[in-house]
């Protein structure tokens, strides 16, 4: 299967990790070979209440059984999206009422892009430096990290980059500005949360000069931060909110949020504003549906301090030279990316399963499923803990070699 693998599937990167998956539950995913691979990386952020979760699963055989497919985006009435919708508005603020649904969160960063624009009149967008947004020509353009971009220029226009926590960048956003991006906590830079109330800022300047404030709650979102949304933690309310990856337990989908004002304008001058064939898809819907009713109706979430305080318990090492993020989305810093790539393919090798950072080669991440237990982490931070052991005894033995 590997060799039908590189032969006929496209790749992403040179060398990718090549695991055989055969099947996965709860924490674990299990090889062909028959290995059991505790799981610190959960599809990176997309599986927050496990693999095959019970419920999700049941809510999508059932839709199996009704129907899949039947019509385009927004044309025919369909209560699992419906009810998807009405439920993200019941815990939402007032301004984020209307959902247009998407199979993924780089197409609701386009979506919301297009609807900012549309809304205020206005062309320029303000994006973060070292900002992960997706990989659509939209999102795209949203990245300033040229080794990603240049063989792919012309982008997307008018667009302008920032950093993010510098309070001194936001006199750039002018009555020009049609909206302004960013993560709620950047990912890819290395789980960089806000400082110093700065989105609270960067919203208050959208509200002098006019423009929208977007924020990317593709990750942070769905409980990930110890609260259902990234951006209830920092006392701000985005115009437009983003969402995707742990939405559906796994299963492909994103979605962007306004008020109904701003969100009809899609629908007239012209018509047709955003259009997909499958956003909103019932069965997908059904797992969004039962995953977000699963994450509002339990303890999940409120366990989520707790679990990362258990992290940073544990993880302590001389290697580790930081712990970023919040909640279950953590990332572990070294003093080099020998260290961090080192310890990926150790720990896969010992049966732990974590991942790098798009931007930031010296971290690991750790984002498992909201659901581990305290067993689980004890186990997979001691393998952790193991591999730097061994990392270490190898670096000092060449020294002294």
């Amino acid at each position: 299967m590997k060799n039908d693998f590189l032969t006929f599937q496209a790749q992403t990167t040179p060398h990718p990790l090549a695991v055989e998956v055969a099947s996965a539950e709860g924490s674990f995913i299990y090889t062909t070979d028959g290995k059991k691979h505790l799981d610190f990386v959960a599809g990176v952020s997309a599986c927050g209440l496990g693999h095959r979760n019970p419920k999700v699963l049941k809510a999508v055989k059932k839709q199996l059984d009704k129907y899949w497919h039947v019509m385009v985006y927004g044309e025919y009435i369909q209560e699992p999206s419906v009810e998807l919708a009405k439920l993200l508005a019941q815990f939402l603020p007032k301004n984020l009422q209307k959902t247009y649904l998407v199979n993924s969160g780089t197409e609701a960063i386009d979506g919301a892009m297009k609807l900012a624009r549309r809304a205020t009149g206005r062309s320029q967008i303000f994006a973060a430096k070292n900002a992960y947004h997706g990989n659509s020509y939209g999102a795209l353009s949203l990245m300033d990290y040229q080794e990603r971009t240049e063989v792919f220029k012309p982008l997307v226009g008018n667009i302008t980059h920032i950093e993010f926590n510098n309070e001194t960048c936001l006199s750039q956003i002018t009555r020009s500005t049609a909206a302004v991006v960013l993560e709620t906590i950047q990912g890819g830079a290395g789980f960089i949360e806000p400082q110093n109330n700065y989105l609270e800022k960067v919203k208050n300047r959208c509200k002098e000069v006019g423009a929208l404030l977007i924020l990317d709650e593709i990750q942070p979102g769905f409980g990930r931060t110890g609260k259902l949304f990234g951006f209830m933690h920092y006392q701000v309310v985005p115009d437009i909110l983003v969402i995707g990856k742990g939405m559906a337990s796994g299963l492909p989908i994103g979605a962007f949020i306004a008020s109904a004002k701003m969100m009809d304008l899609l629908s007239d001058k012209p018509k047709l504003g955003h259009i997909t064939t499958f956003g909103g898809n019932p069965v997908i819907s059904s797992a969004a549906l039962a995953t977000l009713q699963e994450l509002t109706s339990t303890d999940i979430i409120e366990l989520i301090p707790a679990k990362e305080q258990l992290f940073k318990k544990l993880l302590k090492h001389e290697l580790i030279k930081e712990i970023r993020g919040k909640g279950l989305m953590l990332a572990l810093l070294f003093q080099n990316a020998e260290v961090a790539n080192e310890l990926v393919l150790m720990a896969k090798e010992k049966q732990l399963i974590l991942f790098w950072l798009l931007f930031e080669k010296k971290a690991v991440r750790i984002s498992p499923p909201l659901t581990i237990s305290e067993e689980e982490i004890h186990l997979g931070c001691s393998i952790i803990i193991e591999c730097l052991d061994e990392i270490n005894e190898s670096k000092t033995s060449l020294i002294v070699n």
